[in-house]
């Protein structure tokens, strides 16, 4: 009775860490599509709006999904605190902050570094270029987080069982 309940508490935990592999390979391309979103909605605060960049990023924080939305907010407040950060600082610290919560790999991550350190320092024409930049950028990330997820997010999801099942064969 014990081996049989200690059985299937290996089949469980190895399947779980199979789907939850699976899950980021499936995470990442939805994170990429929100930022992408969000960076659209920041050029048409700072295009259409002419809203002044700190309010842009609160008001665009507003409308993307966690952890996203604390990384738009931690660059705001950066820039509206008493520490006198420049917005290539602020905007870094927030996204080295949050990278962690993310699904999202070291290349996307340098792509929003190089926008933060030329948003805050350039004309609103300027900041429109560099915010469609990104944007061509992260889409082909995006279209390789989906091929990565194509690939992956099956095998992870089988590699999980499989080993489990081994592990549960090699105890008996």
């Amino acid at each position: 009775m014990l081996k049989l309940f200690g059985a299937l508490l290996i089949l469980f935990a190895g399947t779980m860490l199979g789907f939850q592999q699976a899950a980021r390979f499936a995470a990442r391309p939805r994170q990429l599509r929100q930022t992408a979103h969000a960076l659209q909605r920041l050029e048409t605060e700072i295009g259409y709006g002419h809203t002044p960049l700190p309010e842009a990023l609160t008001r665009t924080s507003a409308f993307v999904p966690a952890p996203l939305n604390r990384m738009l907010a931690l660059a705001s407040e950066g820039l509206a605190s008493d520490e006198g950060l420049s917005f290539r600082e602020s905007w870094e610290r927030a996204v080295r902050e949050i990278w962690g919560a993310t699904a999202m790999r070291s290349n996307e991550q340098a792509v929003l570094i190089r926008l933060g350190s030329t948003l805050g320092i350039s004309d609103r024409e300027d900041q429109l270029k560099h915010l469609k930049l990104a944007l061509i950028q992260l889409k082909a990330e995006e279209d390789s987080a989906r091929e990565d997820q194509a690939r992956y997010e099956t095998m992870w999801k089988s590699l999980g069982v499989l080993i489990a099942v081994l592990l549960v064969i090699l105890m008996v």
